[in-house]
């Protein structure tokens, strides 16, 4: 009874696994530009920061049809299934027998039938399966994390794309409002040439400056669908004829802000990160594995069963068992077990780089889009007090123009450079809003769904 507990204890608490210390943060602690809000942003769902119908619509879509997605979905079903299987280990295996034995001589034929139920199981003193069950889980938890990783990569592009197909929308509409203002001005500048009142330069220049505005709105045009192909790419499937209208670019709910202030810590929560620790997780299980193959394998296999000569009474023949315990100790390998324990360890040495390394790209993400959009903010300001301005010089110079006081050059001159800063004014909000776009994804956020 003693020596039983004795192998007991022994199966239950031996193993070889290093303990498990999860490597200091390889980053400062907080974020320049930071408070103490980040856990909040990276706790709100995609529908609280993208609040456009149209775009909730489209990630929907795309959460449902997406490929990639599909495939980091299976992904988690296969490392299930070999979860399962390492874990199996861990438990006796049963079968069923049944056969006959048939020997003979040149005079005599006997036959023996035989069924029973088999049983073996391998005492697991040295924790080798146990770790090798724990090396499979976390392979399985880290699956799972990919898997939110490419929901979240997924959602952070549909919003890219959808913003820059937005973006190049609202381009077209401002170059289709400045070709009718050209075709307004061309048409005016005959009517003065007609009068004596403008030169045949002016009428040839209004000429150009239209079709210059047509190429402008056939190149935005290819662009945005383009982009909309991009889209029925991420989506999955062609874009309903029934969406919702898109809101603009300069509203508020397309993309909300997020409250300054986040901890580095924050950042352990990202799905790639978190995927990361789990596969560092596994490769330090996989060294008690490797520790363990040094020892001996004690396996148990047991019969019980009947036997007869006759198949008729089979089941009436005599109760036959059998015990065969056996040890295998791994006495020459060639230096194989040494190798693989080598292979173990320096394979979670490169986890634990690995690691580091998602820890720190993901420092830089978040520290890039932090300091981004506050010069964002001071952009957008500065661009639209910019196009106020230009509004006014052009209404201004054309003003003096049809009174006869300025030159076509002038108005001209003036209206490029208004239709350009409208232009980058559309230009600077699609970076603002990609940049909180990709800010929220970056802390983490965006695989909720509220």
């Amino acid at each position: 009874m003693r020596e039983r507990a004795i192998v007991l204890l022994l199966a239950t608490s031996c193993s070889f696994t290093p303990e498990y210390e999860q490597p200091k943060l390889p980053v400062a602690n907080a974020f320049a530009n930071g408070g103490g809000q980040g856990l909040a942003a990276a706790d709100r769902g995609w529908r609280d920061v993208f609040g456009d119908p149209r775009l909730q619509t489209l990630i929907e879509l795309a959460l449902q049809s997406n490929r990639d997605l599909r495939i980091a979905a299976l992904n988690i079903e296969l490392t299930r299934a070999q979860y399962r299987i390492e874990r199996a280990g861990l438990l006796p295996s049963v079968n069923a027998t049944g056969g006959v034995d048939i020997r003979g001589n040149n005079s005599d034929i006997t036959r023996e039938y035989s069924v029973g139920l088999g049983a073996s199981f391998e005492l697991d003193l040295f924790g080798r399966v146990r770790s090798l069950r724990d090396a499979a889980l976390e392979a399985y938890l880290a699956t799972e994390e990919a898997r939110r990783a490419a929901h979240l990569s997924l959602v952070s592009e549909i919003v890219a794309q959808y913003l820059r197909e937005r973006a190049y929308d609202e381009q077209r509409i401002l170059a289709e409002r400045t070709l009718a203002t050209v075709r307004e001005s061309q048409e005016m500048t005959g009517r003065l040439l007609e009068a004596g009142q403008r030169s045949d330069l002016d009428v040839r220049t209004a000429e150009a400056q239209v079709h210059a505005a047509r190429a402008e709105v056939a190149r935005l045009k290819r662009l945005r669908a383009q982009a909309e192909n991009a889209l029925v790419l991420l989506v999955g499937q062609p874009l309903p004829a029934e969406l919702p209208a898109p809101q603009p670019l300069e509203s508020a709910a397309v993309v909300a802000d997020l409250p300054a202030g986040i901890p580095s810590a924050v950042l352990l929560r990202r799905p790639d990160i978190l995927a990361a620790e789990h596969n560092l997780r596994a490769a330090n299980a996989n060294i008690g594995a490797a520790r363990a193959a040094f020892f001996p394998t004690i396996s148990l296999t047991g019969f019980a069963g009947f036997a007869s000569t006759a198949l008729a009474s089979l089941f009436t023949g005599g109760l036959v068992w059998s015990f065969s315990p056996q040890v295998s100790v791994p006495l020459f390998t060639g230096g194989r077990n040494k190798a693989n324990l080598d292979v173990a360890k320096v394979r979670a040495k490169i986890e634990v780089a690995r690691y580091e390394q998602a820890i720190q790209t993901a420092f830089r993400e978040v520290a890039d889009a932090l300091v981004a959009r506050q010069m964002f903010d001071e952009q957008l300001e500065a661009q639209t007090a910019r196009a106020v301005a230009e509004q006014k010089r052009f209404e201004i110079s054309d003003a003096r123009y049809r009174n006869g006081i300025e030159s076509y050059l002038s108005v001209l001159a003036a209206q490029q450079d208004l239709y350009a800063t409208q232009q980058q004014l559309i230009e600077v909000r699609l970076q603002r809003l990609t940049n909180l776009a990709h800010l929220y994804t970056a802390l983490g956020g965006g695989w909720r769904e509220r």
